[in-house]
């Protein structure tokens, strides 16, 4: 048989030695249990007695037939929108069925369990929601499960939440591999969260390490689970609270703010010398470049002039006299263009051969542009 009537164990019946019938295997020196087909003729005799006698074997067979589809009608079963369908067959983990109307073989070949499966599920550690006549809903803290121990020594109140759900076909390990899911679940959270905290410092887990340790605690809480064959799957870890105990969180506070000070003001230090740095250096270049623009003037303008005065001595070996004297006018030309004097040649006659009405004088002087109207010619125009 491949039942054995072990101490402690059962049979596929479940925990004790009894079987489907109410009974089991019992010992040699025991009572027997009843014989199966005497059980069935008694059956038919109490039900005999209870019908009609007029009834006769069709009428026997009519409700005999009636209770087997009553029997077969037994094994639809229903699915909400939340739960998954899991069908036993003789207690052993046969299928999942989806929501909706389904279908098993009838009891006892047969059962369904329709654990809510599909719903997002939400365990508090560190903290418990209780309700309050005067403030409504509110929250009571647990310090035996929120107090952590920090890499370096120091106490931190955390208090976080759990989102969770059964993992896509994995229903059977859900209901067979763990006995209770739910304490399963909020077991290893704090035992991953106290692992996390204990691996870092107070600082980072007071100010901006949060999405750092709800991420390490959902893979760490996982690859547990996982180890479990529990058929969960963490969704999300969600840090509610992360504080200093209530005893000294004032000096925490304290330190929070001279921190913050310390903060900003290295922030307009640095802001400050991000401005006058980079305006020094742009002065710099500008010096630089205003430097060596002006040395390749000059060098170019000597160059030029160099140039120019070998040509001109070229030309004034050549013919010394023309060139002396075209030299002579040039420079002349350059000296009397930048004085107002007219030099007028008379010649021999003896008194000036120019009308003296021209104003000479006035013609090389630069003209100066026309000053704005004032109101007084204003006021005359309107006359």
């Amino acid at each position: 048989m491949p039942w054995s009537n072990q101490s402690g164990g059962g049979g596929p019946w479940g925990s004790g030695s009894r079987g489907p019938w109410g009974s089991g295997p019992q010992s040699p020196g025991g009572p027997r249990p009843p014989d199966l087909e005497e059980f069935l003729r008694r059956s038919q005799d109490k039900l005999r007695s209870v019908l009609p006698s007029n009834l006769g074997g069709r009428g026997v067979a009519l409700i005999a037939l009636a209770v087997v589809v009553l029997w077969g009608f037994s094994g639809f079963f229903r699915v909400e929108p939340d739960e998954l369908g899991v069908v036993l067959r003789f207690g052993r983990f046969v299928r999942e069925v989806q929501p909706g109307l389904n279908y098993h073989l009838p009891y006892p070949i047969e059962t369904a369990l329709t654990p809510q499966a599909l719903r997002v599920n939400k365990i508090d550690i560190g903290m418990r929601p209780v309700e309050d006549m005067r403030r409504g809903a509110a929250v009571r803290d647990v310090p035996e499960e929120s107090l952590m121990l920090t890499g370096d020594e120091n106490i931190v109140d955390v208090d976080f939440s759990v989102l969770w759900k059964v993992k896509p076909n994995r229903v059977g390990d859900y209901l067979f591999n763990v006995q209770g899911p739910e304490s399963t679940v909020k077991a290893v959270a704090e035992s991953a969260m106290r692992e996390v905290i204990g691996r870092s410092n107070i600082q980072p887990v007071l100010t901006g390490a949060r999405q750092t340790i709800e991420t390490a605690v959902q893979e760490l809480m996982q690859r547990i689970l996982d180890d479990y064959g529990a058929g969960i799957l963490v969704q999300e870890v969600q840090l509610q609270k992360v504080d200093p105990p209530s005893q000294v969180i004032d000096s925490f506070r304290d330190v929070q703010a001279a921190r913050s000070d310390l903060e900003r003001a290295q922030n307009e230090a640095e802001t400050y010398a991000n401005r006058v740095v980079p305006e020094a250096r742009g002065r710099a270049a500008k010096i630089i470049q205003d430097a060596e623009a002006y040395r390749e003037q000059t060098v170019a303008e000597a160059k030029g002039q160099t140039s120019r005065f070998l040509q001109v001595y070229e030309q004034y070996k050549k013919a010394p006299d023309v060139t002396r004297e075209r030299i002579y006018l040039e420079t002349m030309e350059r000296v009397l263009a930048g004085s107002d004097k007219t030099i007028i040649d008379t010649g021999q006659q003896p008194g000036p051969g120019v009308v003296p009405y021209l104003p000479l004088n006035e013609i090389n002087r630069p003209r100066q542009s026309p000053a704005p109207a004032t109101g007084a010619t204003s006021s005359g125009g309107n006359r």
